[in-house]
């Protein structure tokens, strides 16, 4: 069964730690990113999310939010729990970033 509450480390060197969900399956925890696009010095930022209940096999879909806290972004994450054939618990994600922009003539360019 995947549980997700707990730290978790990507390929990249980033650092994730999402305390206890709740019984609704909403949690709050924290991101520490190991990449950035700005020069600003990287912080932890707060995350918020939400995994759909456990289907039968305990491997959760689940969805979270970075705002991070130095620079005018902001991440969308979404994903599922797995345990693979060693029994260790991974995380597949795909996201989006939009990042701020002076006008809605750039809006092309906010999103990656």
């Amino acid at each position: 069964q995947c549980v997700l509450t707990g730290q978790w480390t990507n390929e990249l060197g980033s650092n994730m730690t999402i305390r206890a969900v709740n019984g609704k399956g909403d949690f709050a925890g924290s991101y520490h990113t190991a990449v950035t696009a700005t020069t600003n010095k990287i912080q932890v930022s707060p995350l918020q999310g939400s995994h759909h209940r456990m289907n039968q096999k305990g491997q959760p879909t689940f969805g979270l939010t970075v705002s991070w806290s130095f620079s005018d972004s902001v991440t969308v994450f979404t994903g599922q729990c797995f345990v693979d054939e060693t029994g260790k618990e991974v995380l597949r994600t795909m996201w989006l970033l939009r990042s701020h922009v002076d006008n809605i003539k750039d809006d092309w360019k906010a999103t990656r």
